[in-house]
């Protein structure tokens, strides 16, 4: 169904924007983890609205509620279910929306698709819907750090429009990522961006940009051939995600400019007796399957479709009309967006260590 995902750590998600509530459902989580709901509201504190002047000012406090699966502080093994009350439903700014499709959005697709639609806030196709993602990407998370103690996945903002921030020669540091509302792993350039996305807000436009992701710790041997690859449902896993319109890994579209000898990872034993590349042009996947080194890959975020301009659209009878937005919006997805890629990389990682944990344990060698 479309609303599930994963294999054997399987989530389903619902709820709409402005409905009651969002919410998950999480099965397959090994028994024994110390989990509660703490563990959750960290991530849904770095996702949730109204958290800086950039984003949308929509006053959700997003807390979450555990209501089953975990029994004194420890999983049970059975589906754990989180539910997040919504609470600053403002459903009066999308009245002229039951009618005129807003330019770029959901909105005439899946009246075309269902016949229906929920026209406040964009009813399921909202980025609201990620909640669940967050809460369920916080739990495949624990469950990744108690195996794997070098596990760490950190994305951030590489550009917003023609802002590039550039990535320190030790590499990315959360401390440096979080310091700045922008979420960038450069403070020279979160100034330049947070200056535009101020200018292209008042100016009641929005701007787009990429988030790169490094993924450290990750075992070699993760990723199933042929169709479920690892960078395959890495891809399916960030593209699923609102306004993303593009996904590459290690050098991407850039590897098309090198030859094969330029471009090739070749290998080494190191002092402690790993077997290593020299480079990492392959992102850390090499046929579709983790080579231990880090994984690295960069989602390109449309600029946010709902701007405070009038456009020219249609109504759902065919008839030409204008429409100017009104309610409260992300003049840039990006800095919100950090924690939703990081808990989709969690959510693909964590189903394939248990796949893999399946499958070395059925065979005989």
């Amino acid at each position: 169904m479309a609303s599930q995902f994963g294999t054997l750590f399987r989530i389903s998600t619902f709820g709409e924007s402005h409905g009651i509530a969002v919410g998950c459902v999480v099965d397959g989580c090994p028994p024994g983890l110390a989990l509660d709901e703490s563990d959750i509201q960290t991530e849904l504190d770095r996702r949730r609205p109204g958290q800086s002047r950039i984003v949308t000012q929509r006053k959700e406090a997003d807390r979450c509620q555990i209501q089953s699966g975990v029994y004194e502080g420890r999983t049970l093994g059975t589906p754990i279910s989180i539910v997040v009350m919504n609470q600053d439903q403002r459903s009066d700014a999308y009245k002229e929306m039951e009618s005129a499709y807003r330019p770029s959005h959901a909105d005439y697709t899946y009246d075309q698709k269902y016949g229906l639609r929920a026209v406040a806030g964009g009813g399921r196709s909202s980025a609201r819907e990620t909640i669940a993602r967050v809460a369920a990407g916080a739990i495949a998370r624990k469950v990744l750090e108690s195996q794997f103690s070098a596990y760490q996945c950190l994305a951030f903002v590489k550009t917003v429009a023609g802002i590039e921030a550039t990535v320190p020669q030790g590499g990315v540091d959360p401390a440096v990522i979080e310091s700045n509302i922008v979420r960038t792993c450069d403070p020279v350039a979160a100034e330049k961006m947070i200056e535009l996305i101020e200018k292209v807000r008042g100016e009641g436009d929005s701007v787009g940009g990429v988030v790169e992701c490094h993924v450290r710790g990750v075992p070699t041997g993760l990723g199933e051939p042929v169709f479920d690859k690892l960078e395959a449902d890495l891809a399916k896993a960030m593209l699923s995600l609102p306004a993303t319109k593009g996904f590459e890994i290690g050098s991407g579209f850039g590897g098309t400019l090198m030859t094969g000898l330029q471009h090739n990872d070749e290998f080494y034993t190191s002092e402690d007796g790993r077997i290593r590349t020299q480079t990492n042009r392959s992102g850390g996947v090499q046929g579709g399957i983790s080579n231990g080194e880090d994984i690295i890959f960069r989602v390109a975020f449309k600029p946010t479709a709902t701007v405070l301009r009038e456009q020219n659209t249609v109504t759902s009878s065919g008839e030409a009309t204008t429409l100017k937005a009104r309610g409260r919006h992300d003049p840039c997805v990006l800095p919100r967006a950090v924690p939703i890629v990081e808990a989709m990389v969690h959510l693909v990682l964590c189903d394939h260590w248990l796949r893999q944990q399946a499958l070395r344990a059925a065979s005989p060698l």
